[in-house]
Order: structure tokens, then sequence, then C-alpha cells
């Protein structure tokens, strides 16, 4: 067992070991967020064990967007096949830096390690992207989907807390003493980003 996954005799390996054609059929973008994430890695194609690398091929609708979202144990280097598309992501406490560019048909861009990035289809047509990654099983974390998805709930005291000491010194008095219309003014906020970006699967 290496990385959790049985190696295979090499006495026994095929082609096949090595072989995978589903990155030749377009994702279904049918969801929230108009894309598709369709990820190879060791449990596609087995000899990529041990190997740090894997890929994923990534379609985007008209104006569909891949969410906020990092890999965990990899850096992802992204290269544009058809369409246009904008990227960017944002530099680590303290500085918070949001990097953004433009990419056209040809172009390559990289999300440097566990940095949150995304990408959006900023035209009428579709695109079709494809990302190689650092790491054999290069874990993947929506953002929406951990605050707003876990399971249990995070406390909507935590999720909120921090914005609602950020805007306090904007309120009335009334408003500040009206602790029932900040509930549900964020826990609105919680349902619309949930219900948006919930659906994105890797």
């Amino acid at each position: 067992m290496v990385n959790g996954f049985a190696c295979k005799n090499p006495s026994l390996v095929q082609a096949d070991d090595f072989y995978f054609d589903g990155l030749r059929v377009k994702g279904n973008t049918s969801n929230a967020v108009g894309s598709k994430v369709s990820l190879v890695t060791m449990e596609q194609v087995p000899g990529l064990n041990t190997l740090g690398i894997s890929m994923a091929r990534v379609d985007y609708e008209p104006w569909g967007l891949n969410p906020p979202h990092v890999q965990a144990r990899a850096t992802e280097h992204f290269t544009v096949l058809e369409g246009t598309i904008e990227v960017g992501f944002v530099t680590s406490n303290p500085e918070n830096r949001f990097i953004t560019k433009v990419l056209h048909k040809g172009d390559a861009f990289v999300f440097p390690f566990r940095l949150v990035h995304f990408q959006r289809n900023i035209g009428n047509m579709n695109v079709l992207a494809i990302s190689t990654l650092s790491s054999q099983n290069p874990g993947i974390v929506t953002i929406a989907n951990a605050i707003f998805g876990s399971k249990p709930d995070i406390s909507i005291d935590i999720l909120a807390g921090p914005a609602r000491k950020a805007y306090q010194p904007r309120l009335t008095p009334r408003a500040s003493q009206n602790k029932g219309l900040q509930f549900y003014f964020f826990s609105y906020i919680r349902v619309v980003f949930f219900f948006l970006s919930f659906k994105q699967r890797f």
C-alpha cells in the first residue's frame, strides 16, 4: 500500500493502468455555477500513484464559474484550450492581494499551492481548459461548500461574527439593538452563498 492505494505487481501492469479516455467527453455544466471539473487522479489512472501529478478537464458555460477554492496539496497549472476566461487568486495574510488576469486561447496561468483561486467565463461561448496539478491527490476544497455546507453546520454566530464586528460602527443605535434583524440578514447571506455554490462537484 502506498498513499492508501494498493501497488500492483509490476509483472501484471498493462497499458490501461496508464490510460484514461474520459477527458474527450464534455463535462455536464448544467448546474448552479455553470462549470464542471473532470478530475483525473490515481483513482482513474492507477499508474499515477507515487508520481505526484494529476490533471483535470474544466468546462464552462457562458459566464460559468469555478467558484473560489483551494488545492490543499497541489500547485495548479491552468491552460485555456478554447475561449476567454478571467482567473484570479488571493495571496496569504496579511496582504491578501487579489491578483487577476484575463486569459485567451493558448494562454496559461499558475495558481500557487494552497491559495484561494477561481476561474470565470466572461464570454458568450463555451470555454475549455486543462489543469495539471502537482499531486496525485490534490485535495480540492470549495470555500463556500466547506463553510456553508459543513456537516454539522458551523454556528451562524461564528460565520457572522467578523462581519458584525466590521459593520457595527455604521449601524444606528436602534439597528445595533435589533439582534433579530441582524440574525436574519446574515442567515440570508449564508443561504444565498450555499445555494450558489453547493452543487459544484469535483
